[in-house]
């Protein structure tokens, strides 16, 4: 089956499997005490800063869950735009697991802007409501929008004015990176992000997600979160190694490239093609467009992919590291087709 359902239909990168092989060889300490976690904590720092410290965990619900315990208590509120991850597909989890609200912002793109949080500034110190502390934003939005420098950077300064934090989920990182032509650091620590997911699921990696703080505060007590959230590895070493092979030789970057390539392939193709409306700006690895229903039922019957809006006939396509010409060609040919 080839899709365009999901990045997280893909494979596991070859580079990354052989890692894992190699990961496979004598004992080492368990629960991060082994060489591999202390090469990729460093690795990390270099990339995300001194300041940056890594924490790997199993999942991104895991890691935006101990993220956010990190950052509230049961009193406080965790701000969110409709679409994101945390208010749409984690079943609850943010406000079991933290006890702190969810407050969602409607966003015509994914994205929030400051102007978007100015009514939820005029409670604090008042015992009746939750007191806003954090922003979830993901990058990239789940609309497969991007956040520019700037954006981050006026999010965050309007936040710690305010004694917020800001959290942004990474689970796509790599491909608004590669789009922006930036570095990890320059997206997250250097524009005032205070907490990440960052995940390699969806870009050539296996399993394993993590988190890095970049304020003294909320890695404290990280470990003790991430043990209590049921997100600690025995055998860490082979979540590390994938992640010392995704960020060494630039691995990370030459997927995003090829998958966010793959994404403008196929937007260029269908963008001529009747009956086709793209929704949104197509800044990573998703596109999302509205077709003719009677379309979308019968393309259903040969590909793969999601339904995101129903009552507007809108849906989602999602290119992979590993997806090819033949499949991008292989899907316009049957929209033409129909």
């Amino acid at each position: 089956m080839r899709s365009f359902g999901s990045d997280n239909h893909s494979g596991v990168h070859p580079t990354i499997l052989n890692a894992i092989s190699e990961a496979n060889k004598d004992h080492v300490i368990a629960y991060g005490d082994d060489p591999y976690t202390e090469k990729v904590s460093q690795k990390i720092k270099h990339l995300f800063g001194e300041q940056a410290d890594f924490f790997p965990m199993f999942n991104g619900t895991g890691a935006n869950i101990c993220a956010l315990r990190a950052c509230v208590q049961p009193f406080h509120a965790i701000i969110a735009p409709e679409t994101g991850h945390i208010f749409v597909d984690e079943c609850g989890a943010p406000e079991w697991l933290t006890g702190a609200a969810v407050k969602s912002v409607s966003t015509p793109d994914g994205k929030m802007t400051p102007n978007m949080l100015h009514s939820f500034f005029h409670n604090f110190g008042f015992e009746h409501h939750s007191q806003p502390k954090v922003l979830y934003i993901s990058q990239l939005s789940e609309l497969g929008t991007a956040y520019k420098i700037n954006e981050i950077k006026a999010l965050a300064e309007l936040l710690h004015q305010h004694n917020m934090y800001l959290h942004m989920d990474g689970a796509r990182i790599a491909n608004a990176a590669a789009t922006l032509g930036v570095s990890f650091k320059e997206i997250t620590s250097d524009a005032g992000v205070d907490i990440l997911s960052f995940g390699g699921t969806k870009n050539g990696m296996m399993l394993g997600e993590s988190v890095i703080t970049f304020r003294p505060e909320l890695a404290e007590n990280m470990k003790y979160i991430r043990k209590q959230s049921t997100q600690l590895y025995s055998k860490m070493r082979f979540c590390s190694a994938q992640f010392l092979a995704y960020l060494e030789n630039d691995l990370w970057l030459q997927n995003a490239r090829h998958s966010n390539k793959m994404a403008q392939l196929l937007r260029s193709e269908l963008e001529g093609v009747s009956n086709i409306q793209f929704t949104q700006k197509t800044d990573g690895n998703i596109l999302l467009l509205k077709m003719d229903p009677a379309m979308i039922e019968r393309l259903l019957q040969k590909h793969f992919f999601y339904i995101w809006d129903e009552e507007l006939h809108e849906i989602r396509l999602v290119t992979s590291w590993d997806t090819t010409e033949e499949d991008v060609f292989s899907f316009v040919k049957d929209v033409k087709n129909i």
